[in-house]
Formats: C-alpha cells, sequence, structure tokens
C-alpha cells in the first residue's frame, strides 16, 4: 500500500537544530523565559538522544500535544495548510513526505477519518476556524465524487469506490489496490455528523440543499456495492474486510436517519442495513474467540488485525451500551477480540519482557512486511481508545460484566476475577476500572515515549528500538491522537444509532441499485453560527436571531478572542498580530499587537493575546517576529483568516502555530 501519503522527507526539516531540541529539554528548566529555542515544531529530534529524556505522564503529554497535533493535523490540509502548498481547497493530504514513502496524495478513507474527528471536535465545541474546513471540505468531495478515475464514474458510483487522488483532485491513474469500498461510507459519515449540526441548529436547508446531494452518492454507493469484495484499509487485501463492513452498516443507519430528517428517501439504507450487520458476524471466530479481519480471502493470515480494533473505536456509539453485534468497545467480543490483537504484537523487540495485561507497541498485523513490520502510532493510539470508550458506557452503566468470552482479558487485569456482573459499588468494579485505565494510558504513554519530543508523530516507529519510521507527521496519526485524548476526557461522539440493533435470522446479499448525479449546490450561507440550548429535530426554520427562544440568551455583541500562537524565538524577541482590520493594526507593523510569553516553556513556546472584537466580524492576519533591533520578521504565506463566533458566548480561542 500503502495507506496513506507522505511528508515533506525528513530532508525538508531544520536537521542540525533537530539534534540539538533534546539537549534543550534538559536545559530548559535552567533557561530564562524566551531563552533560544533551537528547532521548530515541524522538525525531528535526534532519536538516540530522545529515548534518554524523562518520559512525560499522560496528563503531561497530552496537554503538550494536543496544540500541536491540531496544529500540524491542519497543516495538511489544503489550501492555507503550512504543509499544503499547492493542495486544493479541502483537500487533506496523508503526509507532506513526497519521497521515501511518497505520501502526497488524498485518500478518500484518510480524509473522511479526519473530518469525521474535526466534526466530532466541532460539534462538541463550536470553532468557526473548524467550520471553514469543514465546509471547503464538502466542496472538494463534491468536486471529487466527479472526477472520472480507474473505478470507473460518477454515472454508475463505480467511480466513488476509487481511494486516492492527486492534490489537485485531478485522477491518480497508477497502478493501485482498487476498489476500496470503505471510502464512501465513511466520507458519508463525517458529512452526515456536521448535516445533523446544522439540523440542530436550525440549517436545515443548507444540508438538503449542500449536503445531502453528496452524501446520497455515498450512500447509493453502498447501498449498490457493499456485497462485493474490496480492498482492505491497509490497501493489501482484496477481500471482505470487517472495518469496511462495520462502517457501511453505520453509514447505512445515519443515513437512514439524516434522510428522515430531511424529508428525503431513505428507505434503500434501512432495508439494506440488517443484511450488512447479518453479515458482519460471519467476521466473529467463535471456537477461537476473536475477529477475522479479512474474509473471502486466502491471504495467509491469522486475521488478527489492528483493522478491527479501528473498527470498533469508529463505530462507537455510547447509547448502544456493549452490544456484542455491533462489537461495541466495551462487548465480550470486542474485548476478547482486543486481547488477542494486542498480545499477537508481543514478539516486537521494543516489547520484549512486558507482561500480559501490561501496555506494548501495536502494529497493523503481525504478518506485516512494509518497512519490515512496524508499529503504528495510530493502532497504539486505538487500543487505547477502545479501553477509554469501554470505561466511559462501564461508568453509565454503573457495572461491568465479564463472561466466558471476555474472561481472558479480564484475567490478565485482575487474575483472580471470575465471570459475573459487578456494580459500581463493589470493590471488584473499582479494581477493574483503575486497571483498565492504567492498562489504557500505557498504550499513550507508549506513543509518548517513541513519538518526536517536539511533538511531531509520523506512522510507524522502528519494532527494534522505536525510531520514527515511515512518512512525518502524519495527518491520521495526529487524528488519532485527539480522539484518544477526547475519549480519555469523558468526551464522546454523538449517537448514530436509532435503536438497539437486531441481526436478521438468514443473512441476505441483497442490494438495490442507486441513482447518481453530481452535486451542484456548493456554496455556504454566511454566519451559519450555533443556537443556544438544545433544538429537537427537526427544526422548521434557518433563520437567524439576536435572541435564542431556547434559553433567551442574548448573542454576544462582542467576543474576547484569544490568540494562542505556538512559536520559538530567542531572547529579545516578540511576537504581535497584524491583520486587515483596524483593531489589529490594518497590516501596519508599527500598530501589530504584542502578544505575551507568560507561559512560555521550551516544550511549549505559547505567545498569547486576548482581543475583544465584533462578533460575527470576519478578517485575514498575520503574526511577525520583531526583533530587539527592530527587524521585523512575517510568518509565511498564506494569510490566515477567521471569523468571529457570533453565539452567547463572550470568549473564543484561535489556536495556531507559526508558518515557517
Amino acid at each position: 500500500m500503502e495507506l496513506l501519503g507522505d511528508s515533506v522527507s525528513s530532508l525538508s526539516h531544520n536537521t542540525t537544530s533537530s539534534l540539538i531540541q533534546p539537549i534543550m529539554y534538559f536545559l530548559s528548566s535552567a533557561l530564562l523565559l524566551g531563552s533560544v529555542a533551537l528547532q521548530s515544531v515541524m522538525g525531528r529530534p535526534s532519536f538516540s538522544q530522545q529515548r534518554d529524556l524523562v518520559k512525560r505522564d499522560v496528563d503531561d503529554f497530552i496537554d503538550f500535544e494536543t496544540p500541536i497535533a491540531l496544529a500540524q493535523l491542519l497543516c495538511n490540509i489544503g489550501a492555507t495548510g503550512c504543509h499544503s502548498s499547492g493542495v486544493s481547497s479541502g483537500i487533506v493530504i496523508a503526509s507532506p513526505d513526497k519521497q521515501d514513502p511518497d505520501y502526497f496524495y488524498t485518500w478518500t478513507r484518510d480524509s473522511a477519518l479526519v473530518f469525521k474527528c474535526i466534526v466530532e471536535r466541532f460539534t462538541d465545541e463550536y470553532d468557526a476556524g473548524l467550520q471553514t474546513h469543514i465546509q471547503q471540505y464538502i466542496v472538494s468531495q463534491a468536486k471529487l465524487q466527479g472526477v472520472s478515475n480507474p473505478s470507473g464514474s460518477l454515472s454508475d458510483g463505480k467511480g466513488l469506490g476509487e481511494p486516492k487522488f492527486n492534490v489537485d483532485m485531478s485522477a491518480f491513474t497508477g497502478g493501485w489496490g482498487r476498489p476500496q469500498r470503505d471510502g464512501p461510507a465513511l466520507r458519508a459519515i463525517a458529512m452526515i455528523g456536521y448535516a445533523k449540526w446544522l439540523v440542530n441548529n436550525g440549517y436545515s436547508s443548507t444540508a438538503s440543499n449542500v449536503l445531502w446531494p453528496i452524501i446520497r452518492n455515498d450512500l447509493n454507493y453502498v447501498t449498490q456495492y457493499w456485497n462485493q469484495t474490496g480492498f482492505d484499509l491497509w490497501e493489501e487485501v482484496s477481500g471482505s474486510s470487517f472495518f469496511t463492513v462495520a462502517s457501511q452498516y453505520r453509514a447505512l443507519i445515519e443515513g437512514s436517519t439524516i434522510a428522515g430528517l430531511l424529508g428525503k428517501s431513505g428507505t434503500s439504507y434501512s432495508a439494506i442495513a440488517p443484511q450488512v450487520l447479518c453479515f458482519l458476524q460471519k467476521f466473529w471466530l467463535p471456537s477461537s474467540n476473536y475477529i477475522d479481519a479479512n474474509i473471502n480471502v486466502n491471504d495467509g493470515r491469522t486475521g488478527k488485525d489492528a483493522n478491527t480494533v479501528l473498527a470498533s473505536i469508529h463505530t462507537f456509539d455510547p447509547t448502544l451500551g456493549c452490544d456484542d453485534a455491533t462489537f461495541q468497545p466495551c462487548s465480550q467480543k470486542a474485548l476478547a477480540n482486543l486481547k488477542q490483537v494486542v498480545d499477537s504484537f508481543r514478539f516486537y523487540t521494543i516489547n520484549s519482557g512486558i507482561s500480559a495485561g501490561t501496555a506494548i507497541a501495536i502494529g497493523r498485523y503481525s504478518e506485516d512486511v512494509y518497512y519490515n513490520g512496524n508499529p503504528w502510532y495510530l493502532n497504539t493510539l486505538a487500543v487505547a481508545e477502545q479501553l477509554y470508550d469501554a470505561i466511559y458506557v462501564w461508568d453509565k452503566a454503573g457495572s461491568i460484566t465479564v463472561s466466558d468470552t471476555s474472561l481472558s482479558f479480564f484475567k490478565d487485569l485482575s487474575s483472580t476475577i471470575s465471570t459475573g456482573t459487578y456494580s459500581s459499588s463493589s470493590t471488584t468494579y473499582k479494581t477493574l476500572i483503575a486497571a483498565v485505565s492504567t492498562y489504557a494510558d500505557g498504550f499513550v504513554n507508549i506513543v509518548s515515549k517513541y513519538a518526536a519530543t517536539n511533538g511531531s508523530i509520523a506512522e510507524q516507529f522502528s519494532k527494534s528500538n522505536g525510531t520514527p519510521l515511515s512518512a512525518d507527521d502524519l495527518t491520521w496519526s495526529y487524528a488519532a491522537f485527539l480522539t484518544a485524548a477526547a475519549r480519555r476526557a469523558g468526551i464522546v461522539p454523538p449517537s448514530w444509532a436509532n435503536t438497539s440493533p437486531s441481526v436478521p435470522s438468514t443473512c441476505q446479499s441483497t442490494s438495490i441499485v442507486g441513482s447518481y448525479s453530481s452535486a451542484t449546490s456548493t456554496s455556504f450561507p454566511t454566519s451559519q453560527t450555533p443556537i443556544s440550548g438544545t433544538v429537537t429535530l427537526p427544526t422548521p426554520t434557518e433563520t437567524e436571531s439576536s435572541t435564542s427562544s431556547a434559553t433567551n440568551c442574548a448573542v454576544a455583541a462582542t467576543v474576547s478572542v484569544t490568540f494562542d500562537s505556538l512559536t520559538e524565538t530567542q531572547y529579545g524577541d516578540t511576537i504581535k498580530i497584524v491583520g486587515s482590520i483596524a483593531a489589529l493594526g490594518s497590516w501596519n507593523t508599527n500598530n501589530a499587537i504584542a502578544l505575551s510569553a507568560s507561559d512560555y516553556t521550551s516544550s511549549n513556546p505559547l505567545w498569547k493575546v486576548t482581543i475583544p472584537l465584533p462578533a460575527g466580524q470576519a478578517f485575514e492576519y498575520k503574526y511577525i517576529n520583531v526583533k530587539a533591533s527592530g527587524t521585523v520578521t512575517w510568518e509565511k504565506d498564506p494569510n490566515r483568516s477567521y471569523t468571529v463566533p457570533k453565539t452567547c458566548a463572550t470568549t473564543a480561542t484561535k489556536e495556531d502555530t507559526w508558518q515557517s
């Protein structure tokens, strides 16, 4: 494959300063604020020195990594991302690397998973900047759907199964594993998430006119082609993939729901979904107690594959509890499978001597030979995320059930455990929760240990010594970190299932041929900001008012916007913000606003300032570095853009990283 795309090769990074940065980590406590910072956020440190650093605990690592992961993820989105020169607007590059490996392409699957993360983050807390990215992504996908490619065209839907495109949205015509049938389902899921937010906040017509035509094409593809084989998410095996089928089931259930909310027909989606769920059960191996990642193919593998863990977390619905049919993260089958997948990687040298029930580095599958077969950051984080998901549901349910199926998983964490249901008031429950929490944190600590000390996360790390390998700054790696951190904090995605699923007694491979047409309405209305309070779906109109009737909360006239800029500086430097509006100096550097370095550290070079701005005001801006001598250095193009949120909230934060 190989799964994603590539990053501007490591030669593009500041190699000299990368070698010095780990030393600075040791000296940071002795240095004064503003001391020389020798490497940008994007660089890679010397790993031999990195290994000797004192490992941050999980809380510190998450605090340190979160702003970097979000900034680096956005850097990989065109056309304004700092790694995305020449990339079309809204297009996600898998990585900036252009050689060894070349990942400077856009994958439908990876882009959808990245925007699924962004939409979930946006849904949890309104952010005008993220909203702009979401809208640009939607417009780009409307165009991509119509690009004829080696898989086919839009006329019969076959072209939607094309996995990979050039960054200018032209067809990639080289040899590849095609079709890949998870992409349309995942793209529909990501867009439905935003469509639901629009409906929730009174913008049903935007969801209906702009998003629905794109979503409908992808859902029709699923109903027509779900029962045909294709390449798996690792792009290596042509057969039936657990990850693909699980994603298809969720997409059809959500598709039926959003169709009803928008007054569209969703009968074909609700008709096919039960058959997809029925087929999903065939991946479970009851005699072996795990999920076979790929069936209908003789691939010579055991089938123990991180594919199955990723499927569980990306179809997580907290309202489904520990449902076995959908392999929810805390289900008996998903936990039994997790144990087997994790244990299959204990042969890695860096996992040597680590006992069962203790976190280790996780790869794709044990037979992997790509780059010699190594752990992946996103898979190691996926295991942590499944465990955090499980903890959340157990906490809400107030109990944990241990069955014969899951007993082996729990015995690794508590050797005396036996089958039964343990309430939250019991000592056993508290022991298990503590053990699972420690286990989950251990996987995050593995990532903390083997990620670059500057926060950069690659695709893989060496199974022998942990050195980062393959593509730098992998977009999916950053998304995986952000979702795992959110689950650890108890932030879970909205529900996608209407009711508890019922598996048909007999599976049928029926399909429904769909119709396909190009989306023509790709213009978003301005000022689609959230209303206050909770709205019962669907809402009847798409209007704005100065007051929300739900809570009688007045929309703020002025918002105190905090601009956070991660910018490494030398002693005597001052970071300032200047922009297109009078409050930001009207592009006159003499009137630029200085940021404060009161929270600056060598590991988190934060400059910040809070500026009151009119709600709804849109503008462009940049950061400048003013030397003690008065010399001004501008960060690189393009200009940044921002629209002040127009909500009941009186504060907002814009997180940035110096564009170098």
